[in-house]
């Protein structure tokens, strides 16, 4: 796998940890009667902030090998037209 392959699943892994916050916070509340937003971010502050941590360092990560590639590929086409 390439540095764009891995920014790629770099990236989805942040995606799957940001939406198992938000799963988690579902279950946790799920024998509540009634919903309301405010509820829902108490349920969100008890999952905590790690998973949103994670999820961001795993984007700015899986950006970093995206732009990594990227500027890697640049660099061979241009010697390749120089030569």
């Amino acid at each position: 796998m390439g540095r764009r392959g891995t920014g790629v699943a770099f990236i989805a892994i942040s995606a799957f940890l940001i939406s198992t916050k938000y799963i988690s916070a579902a279950i946790f509340g799920s024998g509540v009667l009634s919903w309301d937003e405010q509820l829902f971010n108490g349920m969100l502050e008890y999952v905590g902030n790690l998973l949103s941590n994670f999820s961001l360092w795993t984007l700015i990560i899986g950006i970093g090998y995206i732009i990594w590639g990227e500027y890697d590929e640049f660099n061979t086409k241009k010697k390749n037209i120089d030569e």
